[in-house]
């Protein structure tokens, strides 16, 4: 089995974590920090909202049970992607729409992905402000924000 990397920031990481984690192919999940400046971030250096971080959720996925492009329009319905560093009341760069790519071909799905929702017009008149980055390190979050939801028997927060 030949397993593939993804890495999805849309807003507070626990709610998108137990979305994706549910998701056939996907065959593991962690909540962590990536695209910021400080080595070994913690939570609360990123709320502090001055590290450069985005809660994500790196996953490893099957792509023989799960495309790319799948992760992508889950992604895409998880969160509202126009709007700039908010998701909800959660608000600051650490909540910005960014997906991190491990590939040139993810990076080409995911920018086929954003002029093919726009182009179809699905969130007019707003446009969708997703970053697409390289992946950078990623840095696993304290172990009580992995699988939060799941640990406290809830299956979904706010957003």
């Amino acid at each position: 089995m030949s397993m593939e990397k993804a890495t999805f920031g849309a807003g507070c990481f626990w709610g998108v974590e137990a979305a994706l984690a549910a998701l056939p192919g996907v065959v593991a999940t962690a909540v962590g920090y990536e695209g910021g400046s400080l080595d070994r971030p913690t939570y609360k250096d990123v709320c502090t909202d001055r590290t450069g971080h985005a809660e994500v959720v790196e996953l490893d996925f099957d792509p023989e049970r799960i495309s790319y492009e799948q992760l992508l329009d889950d992604f895409f319905s998880l969160h509202d992607p126009t709007t700039f560093n908010r998701q909800g009341p959660d608000w600051g760069t650490q909540y910005r729409s960014i997906i991190f790519f491990h590939s040139p071909e993810q990076e080409r799905q995911a920018r086929a992905k954003i002029d093919q929702l726009t182009a179809e017009g699905r969130f007019k008149p707003k446009r969708i402000v997703t970053l697409v980055e390289p992946a950078q390190t990623f840095w696993r979050a304290e172990e009580y924000h992995q699988r939060y939801l799941q640990k406290r028997g809830l299956a979904s927060c706010h957003i």
